[in-house]
C-alpha cells in the first residue's frame, strides 16, 4: 500500500473482497470501515482497509457536487 491513500470518510472505494464500490460513510474506532453503494440505502462494512482501494478522493467527490 505504499505511496496509496488510507480510505476514510467520503472517499468512494473498491472493497475488493466484497467485489463492489462503494462510499466510506464511518470509521469505527478505527479499526471498521463502514460503506453504502453509490446510491442506494444499505450498508456494509469493512474490517480490512487494505482490501478497500480509492476511486475517487473525497476531495473530487465534493468537486461534483
Amino acid at each position: 500500500m505504499a505511496g496509496e491513500r488510507k480510505p476514510w470518510v467520503g472517499d468512494v472505494v473498491h472493497d475488493e473482497e466484497a467485489d463492489r464500490r462503494g462510499v466510506v460513510t464511518d470509521v469505527r474506532g478505527g479499526a471498521v470501515w463502514v460503506l453504502r453503494p453509490e446510491y442506494g440505502l444499505e450498508q456494509w462494512t469493512s474490517e480490512r482497509p487494505e482490501q478497500l482501494t480509492v476511486v475517487t478522493p473525497r476531495e473530487q467527490v465534493r468537486e461534483r457536487s
